[in-house]
């Protein structure tokens, strides 16, 4: 009888999965689709020499006096990013000697640990880095145990059902009062149960400030939860950039937040969407920055609320050019003054804000080898005291934003 070889077993590993994944993690969704990735990301850091002004001197009747230009640098450092799934060893066995009946066995759990990657990394991208999944709303006491029998309920500000999945191991934080901030408890909750309609989270496991709170008070505005291992190590997203632009204080990539160095933002108060306030954001990117954006993001709540404003709703294919010739992204169009910009919907966007993007300067920095891990010659690693193998999936990047190409309409009425 064949014996189990985790050199043959990683080999048909990559054959069957290494390419699949490579796509899904380019296309899964739209603005990860378009957006460049370089794997080249080598050295303690990624130095970016960025010219915040023009250079020289100008004038008129006599020759101008020279100047040079302001040059500042953004500073890239790598964030550890990861994913891993479990193969029972006895469902290996079962199959030895079937290839076919290998993938079938495996490729589940396998397909399922991208996907949940791909879900995280859209997180990510629509975050401020700091890993945040909601903070306390305040209002609720944190009811339960935390046992499988009685969960601990709790609710959080700024609900986003897309960041909340069962079966994620999340952690309680508190004394979090912006990046950089905040002490996560060492004991992991398992999300069991979501509650679209009210925002409320089940968790099952020991933690000793939910215990404390449970009946007595609400998780506080300064507590609340990360994806296990991620507070302020997750890379860069969409709302670190807007929060450090509505602010003007702070640095972005180590460049101070300032006039060429800021994401636009326009406040709509909670008014509704429409086509005066998007045409005032995209007039104002293209003021301050030479371009207009090319593709305007958003979430489902303000998407179907774009459906019902327009009258007329073409669609249109916009090919993607990581993976050119394989796919291609549908959407509605919005005529802008600058013709007619694509609209796309993705469910990490917040409900309150539509963004204008333009593809072209959001980058991700990738360290060489991303994917599967299999530098000790093998996909497979045993898992100690365990009858069970683990594969590894992810890597080290950063999303590289520049934020003065980019618009923001936030605070729109739901």
């Amino acid at each position: 009888m064949a014996q189990f070889s985790l050199t043959e077993q990683t080999n048909l590993f990559k054959i069957n999965y290494y390419k699949k994944s490579e796509n899904m993690y380019n296309s899964d969704n739209v603005l990860q689709g378009r957006i460049r990735k370089r794997y080249d990301f080598s050295g303690k850091e990624r130095f970016v020499a960025t010219p915040m002004s023009f250079s020289g001197g100008v004038g008129s009747g006599s020759l101008p006096v020279a100047n040079s230009g302001k040059y500042e640098g953004a500073h890239i450092f790598s964030k550890k990013v990861y994913a891993t799934c479990e193969v029972e060893r006895e469902a290996i066995k079962a199959s030895i000697g079937n290839e076919g009946a290998f993938v079938r066995a495996t490729q589940e759990t396998v397909k399922k640990a991208v996907e949940s990657y791909m879900r995280n990394a859209s997180r990510i991208l629509f975050s401020d880095g700091t890993g945040m999944l909601g903070k306390g709303l305040g209002t609720a006491n944190v009811a339960g145990n935390g046992s499988v029998a009685t969960p601990y309920l709790i609710t959080v500000s700024n609900f986003n059902q897309a960041y909340w999945e069962e079966r994620d191991f999340v952690q309680y934080v508190t004394g979090f009062t912006g990046p950089g901030t905040g002490v996560a408890e060492t004991t992991l909750l398992e999300v069991v149960s979501v509650n679209v309609a009210t925002g409320v989270i089940g968790l099952t496991g020991v933690s000793a400030g939910l215990a404390a709170l449970t009946g007595v008070g609400p998780v506080p505005a300064t507590a609340g939860f990360v994806m296990q291992g991620s507070l302020n190590n997750d890379p860069m997203g969409l709302a670190g950039i807007v929060n450090a632009s509505i602010a003007g204080t702070g640095s972005l990539y180590g460049i101070p937040v300032q006039r060429r160095w800021s994401m636009t933002f326009a406040d709509a108060a909670t008014a509704g969407i429409t086509a005066d306030l998007m045409n005032g954001v995209m007039l104002s990117v293209e003021r301050k920055f030479g371009k207009s954006p090319k593709m305007i993001m958003t979430g489902y709540t303000q998407f179907q609320k774009m459906l019902a404003l327009m009258e007329d709703q073409k669609v249109y294919n916009l090919p993607n050019r990581n993976i050119k010739g394989q796919m291609s992204f549908q959407g509605v169009e919005f005529m802008s003054t600058r013709g007619p910009i694509g609209i796309f919907v993705d469910r990490f966007c917040p409900d309150d804000r539509v963004f204008f993007l333009n593809d072209d300067f959001i980058e991700v920095h990738h360290r060489p080898d991303f994917g599967w891990f299999d530098d000790d010659g093998t996909v497979f690693l045993r898992v100690a005291n365990k009858d069970s193998y683990d594969a590894r999936y992810g890597g080290y990047y950063e999303n590289y934003i520049t934020p003065t190409p980019h618009g923001v309409l936030y605070n729109l009425a739901l």
